[in-house]
């Protein structure tokens, strides 16, 4: 299939409107057949339970041209999965994993052309979503619910090179103990956006949460899981039912223990121990890794020794390692990779 006739060596991280998109409404308790449509808008009450109490929950994935040419998704049965526990949450009907991965699949499929081609840097972002769309005005679980998925092609999540962020400890929390920390709901994200906005205008570029409870352990940023380094090249990351179980971590722990031979650990992480680590990410889809050079704590610096110029060797090793394998350079384990036929 002939590619769409965009620079995609300097596209932004940004969306951009493809040709088709994936839609299934739930109604009087089932799901219908879903359509791919051209229709990109969304039609609903003003009193849909969306719009008053914030029931809706996401994924994140993408989509890849490997070095051989074929289009690829890296394990969308995790967010299947995932979306799953989400829906439970909020009291939204479950959407069957097997047509959550065929649905990707095909709205995949139906925009080949908007695939990013291998070597351009590029990827197809694919965010598969779903809300309650009728009309609730007490405060209780919609009856109905729309489920789609959208697709659009993303430049590097980094222009201009991978450089070290700097992170401060906020002052505000992300999610209470046995919360909705653990699922992917929108409200989470809406919660971080001031705590964001405020910490890009004091200059930093991401927040470090710790939990809610005692202010002394390790938790998340508003959309990525921590990694550290050990001086002696254990690769940690922190355990909480408050954190966001990410699919980028996961891979990334496997890959470390099982490609490159190290040992792994994923422990409650408290905050003083964070000056004594190597080497500092955060990881999720989007960058797969964002090293982490400083983390502030009201005016105390905390300097890890990878420095702020490059990825630290050990954070390096693994991003290689994960892109490898989600492009093709590298054989993947059994399952990781979804061929689009």
């Amino acid at each position: 299939m002939e590619k769409k006739n965009l620079d995609w060596s300097n596209l932004g991280f940004a969306y951009v409107k493809t040709d088709k998109r994936f839609v299934s409404n739930y109604k009087d308790g089932a799901w219908d057949e879903g359509v791919l449509t051209d229709d990109d808008q969304v039609t609903i009450s003003e009193c849909a339970g969306v719009l008053q109490y914030a029931q809706a929950v996401f994924e994140g994935m993408k989509a890849y041209t490997t070095e051989q040419g074929k289009i690829v998704i890296f394990r969308p049965d995790l967010n299947a999965s995932r979306m799953a526990d989400s829906a439970r949450r909020l009291e939204m009907p479950v959407y069957p994993e097997e047509k959550f991965v065929q649905a990707v699949e095909d709205t995949v499929r139906a925009n080949a052309a908007w695939v990013p081609p291998y070597g351009s840097g590029a990827t197809l972002y694919i965010r598969p979503y779903m809300f309650g769309s009728d009309a609730v005005i007490g405060v209780k679980p919609a009856d109905e619910y729309q489920f789609r998925v959208f697709v659009t092609p993303v430049g590097p999540y980094f222009k201009g090179g991978i450089k070290p962020l700097t992170i401060r400890v906020s002052d505000f929390d992300r999610a209470a103990p046995h919360g909705t920390g653990h699922i992917k709901a929108g409200l989470n994200y809406a919660m971080s956006l001031h705590a964001i906005v405020t910490a890009h205008a004091e200059g930093y570029d991401e927040n470090m949460y710790l939990d809610a409870a005692t202010r002394t352990k390790v938790e998340e940023t508003g959309g990525a899981n921590f990694l550290f380094v050990t001086k002696d090249g254990t690769l940690v990351t922190p355990k909480s039912e408050s954190i966001l179980p990410s699919i980028t971590r996961r891979s990334l722990m496997y890959v470390a223990e099982h490609y490159l031979g190290m040992k792994t650990e994923e422990r409650e992480v408290y905050f003083d121990e964070v000056q004594d680590f190597a080497e500092c990410g955060l990881c999720g889809t989007a960058a797969v890794i964002s090293p982490v050079g400083k983390v502030v704590d009201h005016g105390r610096e905390i300097c890890f020794p990878s420095g702020m110029t490059e990825m630290g060797p050990v954070t390096k090793k693994l991003y290689d390692t994960l892109t490898g394998i989600q492009m093709g350079h590298i054989e993947a384990p059994e399952g990781w990779i979804h061929v689009v036929e």
